[in-house]
């Protein structure tokens, strides 16, 4: 492939046989991987060990497989139905495949990678992983010579294909079944092409039988030198199928491809083509003179020696080619020249001619015709020759075409250029308001540093408050306790003396309570008059008490009233107490605070001083911003792995919505049938219904008649009864007026008396046996009632139920629906800014000899040519 060769390298082989594996292997481990990523490994070293340095590679790569005979591109999932053209060669080729620029290992096999998660895969009866598609892997390498201008291109085709199946032992069913059907297909097609190659009689290769055998094509039986890889099964159970492989194998062998070069030549290699072919049709040309001398020496009769004799056309046709590098394509120089200057003939021998013989004749006539064929053959490669120059005019209006590119990217280039001195302009401008907000920082930071030492200041003088009025509550507090020991000690007295006085009242108390006894008891003893003396002793005695009672209560109540103006004293106090100790903690406060603003001031005071520092940095960086543009490239390099990064993380992010999103859709189907379901439970709960509305009115409809039989049979009752009574009345007067049995003879057998009796009696048994008849339905209806009522409340129950089961599932139904409208829109603005990551991948990426590997590449030991 880098000498400007087409190879095609693919598997061949029934299903499990281990064709994926041979081809891919496990990628990332290298004593395990497949062919494809040995051979990117092998290119990539190739050119990063050449030692030419004028050459340069663009390397692009595509994938896609064929599905159902549909070609689908794994790179991009939304082109599901490519079709394939022909080149200007009439080579076939997909058109419009996504094809990506790749400079590294790394990016190949990312690209796998994508293109293995979308690729179709199944589990049969024989393969877990089976291959329900054939994937062509496609790698396209141009070289061009910046030294010579020699461009070289290269294609390489790495297919893995399906594995060829029977029903029998995989048990495919439904879509696997139509998936096999095509892959044998396809398959039984490549058979028939290789058999027809094999063959080399038939004119009729059947290309167009499948679109594998179309792509194909050029590497089947045309410019393309192919590997074939057979996978068989050695197990006895796979014995028929192993030999067709190996069959397939044995015929593909015979196959021989011419191959050619894949090379683009330049205006100086066709103006030196050109110079050779002129050459060597000047040398035929003198040649053809020198011959028609001698012919017409030989007609004349003259004999010539052997030495004398010229060579023949096809000697000097092969000394020319041996003479010259190129391929024996040339042009006739009557078609450049014009008579004029076309160079003269050598002069010729001196010589007479003679009659010349008839096998000389003849010979001469051969040798003519050949001329006349080499002449014409001149003339076919002329016209290939010239169709070959209004190729390199197209490929000229093509590099003509690139020019023009190449100029809009210039000018792209010249107005980013511009957009960053626009930026450098702004970002000169934000370095004058960030000097601006620098100085309006300092004016900040002097006017803090004023309020911190306005705040220092108070806090020394809170805290020389905070001092007073500690001294103050200790002194207070000695006050509270020498007053608390002042009323304590007033408490003892007055207790004290308390104590004392009523001790005193009891002693004095028990001795005239004593003379008031005696005294008493000596009246009531004697009948004796009263002592006046005593009498008066015994008031004065009582005066006095009474007397020092008073003066003891008023001592009493002076105390008490002493003792209460100490406890309020007391209590006063301790309130003063109580509020110097909260002046106390508020001053606390008022410090804490005091120190935390002034913590927060010093931090945002380190703050500003750090933020004035990061601002010079970035001052200095922003003035150091034209030296740094290699430090940018080399950040946008690494943004750009990055970015790979995150569209591989957001690749498995999107397989993960799409499972998530068939979970939903399978979830809504399933929410779709119980909606069924729930629909038609309802339509049968309605039919119910209306069976059970239509009982109803028949119901009532029955109880209405009913009621009017009921009515007509009291009626008829009545008028029964009425006509007993009649009757009764009747006979009974009857029977007074009749005087004697005659009468009642004559009454009795009357006809008409005994038809109206039967008649009434007749009707009497029918309407009792209607009323019978109703009541026993009545009955029937009355126990019917309440299961009836019972199933109507079921069913209305059972009807409420499945509308809040239908409201709920529409309301969930509706829930997941924007839960999957906000997926798909999440997952299209993913693959949105996946496109746009991607187009970085689809602008050319030359590759020049001395590059050096990534860091996840494996470098391999040996280095083989493509």
């Amino acid at each position: 492939v880098l000498n400007g060769y087409n190879g095609t390298i693919f598997a061949y082989g029934q299903t499990s046989s281990g064709k994926t594996h041979t081809m891919e292997g496990v990628i990332g481990e290298s004593d395990k991987q497949g062919i494809i990523p040995r051979i990117i490994n092998d290119i990539f070293n190739h050119i990063f060990n050449l030692d030419d340095e004028n050459l340069e590679f663009h390397i692009k790569v595509s994938y896609f497989e064929i599905y159902n005979e549909r070609i689908r591109d794994l790179l991009d999932v939304t082109k599901t139905n490519l079709t394939i053209h022909e080149d200007k060669n009439r080579v076939p080729f997909v058109k419009n495949v996504t094809e990506l620029f790749v400079s590294s290992p790394d990016e190949v096999l990312a690209a796998i990678e994508d293109g293995k998660t979308n690729r179709q895969v199944a589990v049969t009866n024989m393969n877990e992983h089976s291959s329900r598609s054939h994937s062509v892997f496609q790698i396209q390498v141009d070289q061009e010579n910046k030294a010579t201008q020699k461009k070289l291109s290269g294609k390489l085709y790495l297919v893995d294909l399906a594995g060829s199946e029977k029903v029998s032992k995989t048990g495919a069913e439904g879509s696997v079944l139509e998936e096999a059907k095509n892959i044998n297909k396809s398959l039984s097609a490549l058979g028939n092409v290789i058999s027809a190659l094999a063959e080399g009689t038939k004119s009729h290769v059947p290309y167009r039988d499948s679109k594998l055998t179309r792509i194909l094509q050029e590497s089947l039986g045309g410019n393309s030198r192919t590997t074939i890889v057979i996978c068989c099964s050695p197990a006895s159970y796979n014995e028929a199928e192993t030999k067709s492989t190996l069959l397939f194998g044995q015929r593909a062998k015979t196959i021989k491809n011419v191959v050619v070069v894949n090379e683009e030549l330049t205006a100086e290699e066709w103006k030196r083509r050109f110079e050779r072919e002129r050459e060597k049709v000047n040398k035929l040309r003198q040649h053809m003179l020198i011959m028609d001398q001698e012919i017409k020496r030989w007609r004349a009769g003259e004999k010539l020696a052997e030495s004398e004799w010229t060579t023949s056309i096809a000697d000097l046709s092969a000394n020319l080619t041996s003479n010259s590098d190129m391929t024996p394509t040339s042009m006739t120089e009557s078609m450049i020249f014009p008579p004029s200057d076309r160079p003269n003939p050598q002069p010729l021998l001196s010589s007479r001619v003679g009659p010349i013989s008839d096998d000389e004749r003849r010979k001469y006539e051969e040798e003519r015709t050949k001329l006349y064929a080499q002449l014409d053959e001149k003339d076919d490669e002329i016209q290939s020759q010239s169709q070959q120059v209004e190729r390199q005019k197209q490929q000229l209006m093509e590099q003509e075409e690139v020019i023009k590119q190449r100029s809009l990217t210039n000018e792209n280039l010249m107005t980013e250029v511009s957009k960053a001195q626009e930026q450098i302009a702004k970002s000169q401008e934000e370095t004058e308001e960030l000097f601006s907000a620098i100085q309006e920082i300092a004016l900040n930071l002097e006017q803090k540093k004023t309020e911190c030492s306005q705040l220092a200041t108070d806090h020394e003088q809170l805290s020389e408050e905070i001092n007073k009025k500690k001294l103050e509550a200790t002194l207070l507090n000695t006050k509270l306790e020498e007053m608390k020991e002042i009323c304590l000690t007033q408490k003892k007295r007055v207790y004290e003396s308390v104590q004392n006085m009523l001790k005193e009242m009891s002693e004095l108390g028990e001795a005239n309570f004593t003379l008031a006894e005696k005294f008493v008891n000596d009246l009531d003893q004697s009948d004796k008059p009263i002592d006046e003396e005593l009498l008066a002793h015994a008031r004065i005695c009582i005066s006095k008490l009474s007397n020092d009672f008073k003066a003891n209560q008023q001592k009493l109540l002076q105390l008490e009233s002493g003792s209460g103006d100490a406890q309020k004293k007391a209590d006063e106090l301790s309130r003063e107490l109580d509020d110097c100790k909260l002046q106390v903690q508020q001053l606390d406060a008022k410090n804490k605070s005091l120190h935390s603003q002034i913590e927060s001031q010093e931090t945002q005071k380190r703050q500003l001083e750090d933020e004035m520092d990061a601002l010079n940095a970035k001052l200095a960086n922003v003035n150091s911003s034209g030296e740094k543009n290699e430090d940018l490239q080399q950040q946008h390099q690494k943004l750009v792995a990055q970015l790979r990064d995150q569209i591989a993380l957001k690749n498995s992010q999107i397989k993960e919505l799409t499972e998530s999103i068939q979970e939903v859709q399978l979830a809504r189907e399933k929410l779709q049938q119980d909606y069924d379901r729930l629909k038609n439970d309802e339509s049968e709960k309605e039919k119910r219904l209306k069976s059970l509305s239509a009982l109803s009115d028949k119901r009532e409809q029955a109880k209405q008649d009913l009621k009017g039989l009921e009515e007509t049979v009291n009626k008829e009752l009545l008028a029964l009864h009425n006509l007993r009574k009649a009757f009764a009345q009747d006979l009974s007067q009857r029977i007074k007026r009749a005087s004697g049995p005659e009468v009642d003879d004559e009454f009795l057998s009357s006809p008409i008396q005994k038809q109206k009796i039967i008649f009434l009696e007749n009707n009497l048994e029918q309407l009792t046996s209607v009323h019978k008849q109703l009541v026993r339905d009545n009955a029937d209806l009355r126990c019917e009632l309440p299961k009836l009522e019972k199933r109507y409340r079921a069913c209305t129950e059972r009807i409420k139920s499945l509308e809040a089961a239908l409201r709920e599932t529409k309301e969930n139904a509706m829930r997941d629906r924007k839960k999957y409208q906000f997926e798909v829109e999440r997952i299209k603005e993913a693959v949105r800014q996946r496109n746009l990551a991607r187009r970085g991948l689809q602008i050319a990426k030359p590759i020049r000899p001395g590059q050096h590997y990534g860091s996840n590449v494996v470098r391999p030991q040996n280095v083989g040519q493509s």
